[in-house]
């Protein structure tokens, strides 16, 4: 398409193709735009329901996706048509609003305008319909308030909340086992919910996959998991009572700002340089121990100078922990982000009963487990599964949500 001018000035469009091409006007654009709708929803309707299938996606770098989840099949789908990508729009609308359901609203969109072209045949305005849809919807709200049944729920009676869990997870991926990831959902929003002001913040929850074992084997960790290690092999894999300083700031000597060049022409002058860098990383070492932590979990990397003497003195440390994990690590046990060694004091130390390091199976694969932490609302869900068809690491982001988004609202109904 092309914007040109004629000799009088003014503009007009100049399509490609444009004598094959034609303007659909009045019944014929409607009827067109239906058509549309009724196709996206045609693809999701053999999804919905407890025997619904499942659909394998593969985009265009070739990675497979199997998901009866509507929200994920609508994201991957390559959708061109305007009405196509408003039924998209109000699935993940949908998802966001409620977190379930993203299936259902797509293809009652679509039964919806189903019918409606039947009565735009009878010669009925699209206006007059959609009144009388918005008519019935209210009719249909009072209705289902009336029919409603309430259940009440507690901190120690958690069973509603895992039944209406479980009524979402029927029709996923990960129904074999939803009686024990239903609970595992509760217990998480439920740590992280404050019953009083019935509010509910759900970045507290980290979910965390890794690739391998059984889906049974996904756990609920009150605490944080790092997928990290210690970063010396011979540190300590067990810290109890753990005092924990959260830095960001590097383990290396300061680095001057304008461009420089040091010229070492003599072994002394290489032992006074090495000299030199092993007094910054004992000084920046010795802030540490002076201020009592007993494991330092860094943002940035350092070189195998100072991760010596880090082992040498006793002090263990992880390195090349993402800002959103020392932030959730910080919530956690109740420290503080400390960004210059000289600011590290007793009392910005972080808390954890227990640190440890699990490695899994024959694989070299190792996490960092921060449990038992003095401010137990961060807690870390951590999925394990194959990868594919059995689920959850494809899926896991998109059950999380399921499961936490459907049972929020603290006045329960079904």
């Amino acid at each position: 398409m092309a914007l040109a001018f004629d000799e009088f000035g003014r503009p007009f469009i100049i399509i490609r193709e444009q004598e094959q091409k034609a303007r659909v006007r009045g019944i014929e654009a409607q009827k067109a735009n239906i058509m549309a709708a009724k196709a996206v929803a045609r693809i999701l309707r053999t999804s919905l329901g407890p025997k619904g299938m499942d659909k394998m996606l593969q985009s265009p770098d070739g990675d497979v996706t199997i998901s009866n989840d509507g929200a994920t099949i609508l994201e991957q789908m390559d959708v061109d048509n305007q009405i196509g990508k408003l039924m998209v729009e109000l699935s993940r609308s949908q998802d966001y609003e409620i977190g379930d359901g993203t299936t259902g609203v797509v293809v009652t969109a679509g039964a919806l305008l189903e019918q409606a072209e039947l009565l735009l045949d009878r010669g009925i305005h699209p206006i007059r319909i959609a009144e009388g849809y918005e008519m019935a919807s209210k009719i249909a709200v009072e209705h289902l308030s009336n029919i409603a049944t309430k259940f009440e729920f507690s901190s120690t009676n958690i069973e509603p909340l895992v039944q209406t869990c479980m009524t979402t997870l029927s029709s996923k991926i990960v129904s074999r086992c939803k009686r024990k990831l239903a609970e595992i959902a509760v217990k998480a929003v439920l740590a992280v919910a404050d019953l009083e002001r019935r509010d509910v913040n759900l970045d507290l929850i980290k979910v965390e996959g890794k690739v391998g074992g059984k889906l049974e084997d996904t756990e609920l960790i009150e605490g944080i998991i790092v997928d990290k290690d210690m970063s010396h092999p011979q540190m300590p894999k067990r810290i109890e009572n753990a005092k924990i300083a959260i830095l960001t700031c590097p383990f290396e000597p300061p680095k001057p700002k304008t461009k420089h060049k040091v010229d070492i022409d003599t072994v002394e002058k290489f032992e006074s340089l090495r000299e030199q860098e092993r007094k910054y990383f004992d000084e920046m070492v010795q802030l540490c121990k002076d201020a009592g932590a007993t494991l330092v979990i860094c943002q940035w990397g350092f070189d195998d100078e100072a991760n010596h003497l880090l082992m040498n003195r006793g002090l263990p440390a992880v390195r090349w922990v993402g800002g959103v994990e020392l932030e959730l690590i910080a919530i956690a046990t109740g420290g503080r982000i400390v960004p210059r060694f000289q600011e590290l004091t007793p009392d910005k130390l972080g808390n954890a009963g227990l640190v440890r390091e699990k490695s899994f199976g024959t694989t070299k694969d190792r996490m960092l487990y921060i449990e038992q932490c003095s401010n137990s609302r961060a807690v870390t869900i951590f999925i394990r599964g194959g990868k594919g068809s059995d689920p959850l690491v494809t899926e896991g982001l998109n059950w999380s949500s399921d499961c936490n988004r459907s049972y929020v609202p603290f006045g329960l109904v079904t």
